[in-house]
């Protein structure tokens, strides 16, 4: 095991939860506050960043802290010290602690906040709720002298092209014969310079996600035995790697609305929960959505759900979702929480793979503002 760099860690989460399925416009992920560029033993894992929360870090020797809630949500137009926020701040900076916020991109994510709450409410069958990210698939056809087609081909699957599903490795070929001149200032792989030149060539063609097309163009290159290699590159009208936001599934057995309330609360953690609809109603499809939910009522109905698990739902809102015959169960804002575990223990698992001697700390201090009577 090495020590941990501050970057190591993040680049490592990022694999796991890249900014690019943020799907929030501005949303203010990334580093928040201070420096990864450090040596990092321990990280604090939480939820939300306050004083309780900054005294927690300092108290356990955190240098770094990775949170679900941005503490710094909209842009700043000053940094006052003597504000609660500014103070915050302060300590955090003065006691070299960095902060790393991962909010939608974290909510979209395999095995992110939302897959959490999903599989702590027992459901199967698990799907995406809403699209909201997707690849392209390319395609690169390139040609190579046969004796070099395995080395190539080679290659690119190394680098990750012709993953096809369980399959690696998935390729085509045609073979032909390629034609080329070498001018002057060239130094050509076969032939001599200003006269026509006849060879036989494979024709590959390969698959790959958009992503990795850089990686996928060096290795070929790198591999490829010509100066000037010829090649196609496409854009196909094929979508895969779709990800988005919320999930929905099945209960293993159906269970009545108010039995099912009582579900959330003994799942989540929590003592109360709002309730709208018909507690006598037969719930069996559920649907679910960490935080505020309030825009993906329709979302929630059109996908057949029975009742859908969100928080921070308005009056109006609950009233709309009343009349498209939609139940609500709202356990609050507050069960996103359960990030602090999944993260901890994925993000331990990620840096025992490669090797790097960090230790994630779960926060213990309630972020729950309310207080229920």
């Amino acid at each position: 095991m090495k020590n941990a760099n501050g970057h190591e860690i993040i680049q490592l989460f990022e694999s796991w939860s890249p900014k690019k399925l943020a799907c929030m416009d501005n949303d203010p992920i990334g580093l928040a506050i201070g420096t990864l560029n450090k040596e990092v033993t321990k990280v604090l894992v939480t939820l939300d960043v306050n004083d309780k929360v900054a005294d927690e870090a300092i108290a356990k020797g955190c240098q770094l802290i990775i949170a679900h809630h941005p503490p710094i949500f909209r842009k700043l137009s000053n940094l006052r010290t003597d504000t609660p926020a500014g103070k915050l701040y302060e300590k955090l900076i003065k006691n070299d602690i960095a902060v790393y916020a991962a909010h939608t991109n974290l909510d979209v994510a395999d095995g992110g906040v939302n897959d959490l709450l999903a599989e702590a409410l027992l459901l199967e069958n698990i799907e995406i709720l809403e699209k909201t990210y997707h690849e392209n698939l390319m395609k690169l056809a390139l040609f190579v002298p046969d004796e070099y087609a395995e080395k190539v081909r080679h290659a690119l699957a190394k680098a990750g092209a012709g993953s096809i599903g369980n399959y690696d490795s998935c390729s085509f070929s045609t073979n032909g014969q390629g034609r080329f001149r070498a001018l002057e200032g060239a130094n050509p792989f076969i032939g001599d310079i200003g006269e026509m030149e006849k060879t036989d060539e494979e024709k590959i063609e390969v698959v790959f996600t958009q992503s990795i097309k850089n990686k996928v163009l060096k290795a070929m290159l790198n591999a490829h035995p010509y100066e000037e290699p010829a090649y196609d590159l496409y854009t196909l009208a094929v979508e895969t790697n779709e990800m988005g936001l919320g999930r929905v599934g099945k209960l293993k057995e159906p269970m009545t609305l108010e039995s099912f309330a009582e579900h959330v609360k003994s799942q989540l953690d929590v003592p109360r929960v709002r309730v709208v609809g018909d507690t006598s109603t037969l719930i069996s499809k559920v649907a679910v959505v960490g935080g505020d939910g309030n825009k993906y009522i329709h979302t929630a109905k059109r996908s057949g759900a029975d009742v859908f698990v969100t928080g921070d739902i308005g009056f109006h809102i609950a009233q709309d979702a009343e009349s498209i015959g939609l139940n609500i169960v709202d356990p609050g804002h507050h069960v996103e929480k359960v990030m602090i575990k999944g993260v901890a223990e994925k993000m331990d698992g990620l840096c025992s793979q490669a090797k790097l001697s960090v230790e994630f700390v779960q926060s213990e201090i309630d972020t729950e503002p309310f207080t229920f009577i």
